[in-house]
């Protein structure tokens, strides 16, 4: 079992940044591929990074590269998504999400823990 539990949301102006933060529970961390997700009201859940166990692969989807950085620190199990640039389109809940295994995918349904997401919010 893995517990995770997202913080650092907020309000913030367009431009601005937040650093969004994802404690997991267990003593296998770093066997665990982690993602953020998001999902805005009326949207469906969409893919927004992840990193590798060992942290040495990551993706991004297209709308966030460039502005937002996915990192983790398996000594504090730990892992931590910088977003710059922001633009009211981030606007939404973000979830932290894990998997067994050291490969991440983009897709919800492959992961098995979830946390209970942070709100973002970027006004204009």
């Amino acid at each position: 079992q893995m517990q995770l539990v997202e913080s650092g949301g907020g309000s913030v102006q367009a431009g601005g940044s937040l650093r969004l933060s994802c404690a997991a529970s267990g003593r296998t961390f770093s066997s665990y591929a982690m993602a953020w997700f998001r999902q805005a009201p009326g949207k469906e859940r969409e893919f927004v990074s992840a990193i590798s166990g060992r942290g040495n692969t990551r993706g991004y989807a297209d709308s966030v590269k460039g502005r937002f950085t996915i990192s983790r620190d398996n000594a504090k199990n730990t892992v931590l998504l910088q977003m710059n640039s922001l633009k009211p389109e981030d606007t939404a809940v973000y979830y932290c999400a894990a998997v067994y295994g050291l490969g991440w995918r983009e897709v919800p349904s492959s992961y098995n823990y979830w946390g209970q997401g942070t709100q973002v919010i970027v006004s204009s």
